[in-house]
């Protein structure tokens, strides 16, 4: 009776702390875009600030440091856990006080410090998951946490919009998600249950770990002074620069700043950061399959770089319908795909299933073609009677159109498919001595596509159209199962390694 309780237990934080995770994530982007694009802010410059996402790809820099040093009283995982939570709190209710419109550097600046915040809870979810559940119950615990980040992303993206339009009033709706994600850190702090920490086991000094993290952030800062300083010198403005150049600089700045700063964190001694990464690429066709991670959903993340302002800017759906179609209907849909995928794995191999499913994400695209070429009405609507819900109402009949239903449903459908196959292949490339480092380094990678074809989407839809725009996200979609293809005996020997 107790092991019942306990396992209850588990798994029960297991689905909340899915819920924590998902809940900021919209935040940054989706939300975020719905709110700028309802305040008038172009679309290409909406593009640009999705780099606020940026610290979702760059977590396993720091992730070291969160497995190497435990904050006082609660152990190493719920202490951080809690103090990332609580701060996470106070930031998104700070960034609910700011307006774009009146003062854009400090709403670019805490939305920056929100996602970072974000990718900190995350990675130490990540890692409590792993130590909390045992093998056994890994599968269902995996479900668990699926469930409840679709959860978080149903509250802060779907119904955020509802709140939205129904109080006339996003940073009213931000200030919420401050106190849903203060509840978060009380829950956290009283009901989670603790779990084993030996952290003598990890073997490195201290004081150099931290002083290899400051190299490494000196070194990014280093870089991106020196970018900025060849293009000065190229003779580019870049303050008046168009949108191309400012893209092209922020793309050479992180492609400078981040081997910079690896290499000033090594020089120094970040041992843990370096052993993890040196583990991972000592695999064979390690470097192929990083490539393959970014490839696999990047036709996925163009296509849904920019869905939200099409919907509202460019199509002239209501917040409330694109909030019960995409946000909430959407992400159920999504659920289903996974669980579907789920039943066909257990017949399919991995490679069968990434292929399968990778295919299907590419067809799904021409729905977004469809809908942008046809445009509003084209398969007529049916109509969602009124409904309240407590903490959510709609107060008069809504009209769903037909065909923005039927694209919805085959992209979240489809992605939720391809996405829990690309899990599989994320846990089969992760080394048991340094999992949650790794995890945190490919799913960052995982994120590459989601951050920064934002920019470029918002340049190409403003300067090509919404039909050319979804038509080049199938284009880009054709690498990665081309790289798939090419990987295939590569991806049995890690599925028969893993098994």
């Amino acid at each position: 009776m107790l092991n019942q309780i306990q396992r209850i237990q588990r798994l029960t934080a297991t689905l909340f702390l899915g819920i924590a995770s998902g809940l900021p994530l919209a935040l940054t982007g989706q939300a975020m875009q719905a709110w700028l694009t309802m305040d008038g802010v172009a679309i290409a410059t909406i593009g640009f600030l999705a780099l606020v996402g940026v610290p979702y790809t760059f977590k396993f820099l720091w992730a070291p440091l969160m497995d190497r040093f435990e904050p006082p009283l609660l152990g190493r995982r719920r202490g951080w856990l809690v103090l990332t939570q609580l701060v996470l709190a106070a930031s998104i209710y700070y960034l609910s006080t700011i307006s774009y419109v009146i003062n854009p550097v400090a709403f670019a600046a805490v939305a920056l410090l929100v996602a970072f915040l974000s990718a900190s809870q995350d990675i130490v979810i990540d890692a409590y998951r792993t130590d909390l559940l045992p093998v056994n119950e890994r599968g269902i615990g995996a479900s668990m946490s699926v469930l409840g980040y679709r959860i978080g992303m149903i509250l802060s993206g779907g119904i955020a919009l509802i709140w939205a339009d129904q109080w006339h009033s996003w940073n009213r709706v931000y200030a919420m998600m401050a106190g849903i994600m203060l509840f978060a850190a009380i829950f956290s702090f009283v009901f989670l249950p603790a779990v084993k920490s030996d952290i003598k086991a990890l073997n490195s000094d201290p004081k150099k770990e931290l002083l290899g993290f400051f190299a490494l952030v000196a070194g990014v800062l280093v870089g991106v002074y020196l970018t900025r300083l060849a293009f000065v010198f190229a003779g580019v403005d870049l303050d008046g620069a168009n949108k191309w150049m400012q893209l092209a600089y922020v793309l050479v700045s992180l492609c400078v700043a981040l081997p910079m700063g690896v290499k000033a964190a090594q020089s120094v001694g970040f041992a843990t950061l370096t052993q993890s990464l040196s583990n991972y690429f000592s695999q064979k066709s390690a470097w192929a399959f990083l490539i393959l991670i970014i490839l696999y959903k990047l036709g996925d993340a163009f296509a849904g770089s920019l869905f939200t302002p099409f919907l509202l800017k460019g199509m002239l759906f209501t917040q409330v319908e694109v909030g019960i179609v995409n946000k909430i209907i959407g992400i159920w849909l999504t659920i289903i795909g996974a669980f579907l995928a789920g039943l066909l794995m257990m017949r399919l191999s991995l490679f069968q299933a990434l292929m399968s499913f990778g295919v299907l994400q590419l067809v799904s695209n021409f729905g977004f073609y469809a809908l942008a070429v046809l445009g509003k009405g084209a398969w007529g609507s049916f109509t969602l009677m009124p409904f309240d819900l407590g903490f959510v109402a709609v107060a008069t009949a809504t009209p769903i159109d037909g065909l923005l239903m039927s694209a919805i449903a085959l992209e979240n459908i489809t992605s939720g498919m391809g996405t829990a196959a690309f899990v599989a292949l994320l846990m089969s490339l992760c080394s048991n001595q340094f999992s949650a480092t790794h995890y945190a380094l490919l799913s960052a990678l995982a994120a590459v596509g989601r951050i920064y074809v934002s920019p470029v989407a918002g340049v190409l839809s403003e300067s090509f159209g919404w039909p050319n725009f979804f038509l080049f996200s199938v284009a880009t979609a054709v690498p990665g199962i081309v790289m798939l293809w090419w990987m295939r005996q590569s991806i049995h020997q890690i599925s028969q390694k893993s098994s």
